[in-house]
């Protein structure tokens, strides 16, 4: 993980990071004020949403979105892939050594100039699948 020196952040700033770093799991801006506010009371939503703007600028947080949902937020910054369950929502990384051909057939079908590639599965989670 990217480290920054903590007196370029403000409290809200760390307290954020933090909360981020600490998780188990790829939390929404809800989730990370809600922790948030258990480390500094008085924090805001607006200055969580604009900590995680400015955290993930400075490569500090990375982000996930996927279409219209929500955005969640991840404190690994290595590429990686992520499985995203349909009925609860659970999202989890997964290390997957992506073939250079694959890139390249993807390049070639898009028209895109490759610069990276990210897989999602989707699916179900072990729990909704029982």
């Amino acid at each position: 993980m990217k480290d920054i020196d903590s007196a370029g952040l403000t409290k809200q700033r760390q307290a954020v990071l933090q909360v981020i770093r600490e998780a188990d799991e790829h939390l929404t801006a809800n989730e990370v004020f809600e922790d948030a506010r258990r480390l500094l009371p008085g924090i805001s939503f607006a200055t969580v949403y604009n900590s995680l703007r400015f955290l993930k600028q400075e490569g500090l947080i990375g982000e996930v979105r996927f279409g219209n949902d929500a955005t969640r937020y991840d404190r690994k910054l290595s590429r990686h892939d992520h499985a995203l369950c349909n009925k609860c929502g659970k999202l989890v990384d997964l290390e997957l050594s992506i073939p250079v051909e694959l890139l390249e057939v993807a390049s070639d079908l898009s028209k895109f100039k490759a610069e990276s590639i990210e897989l999602t599965l989707r699916g179900l989670c072990p729990e909704c699948n029982k």
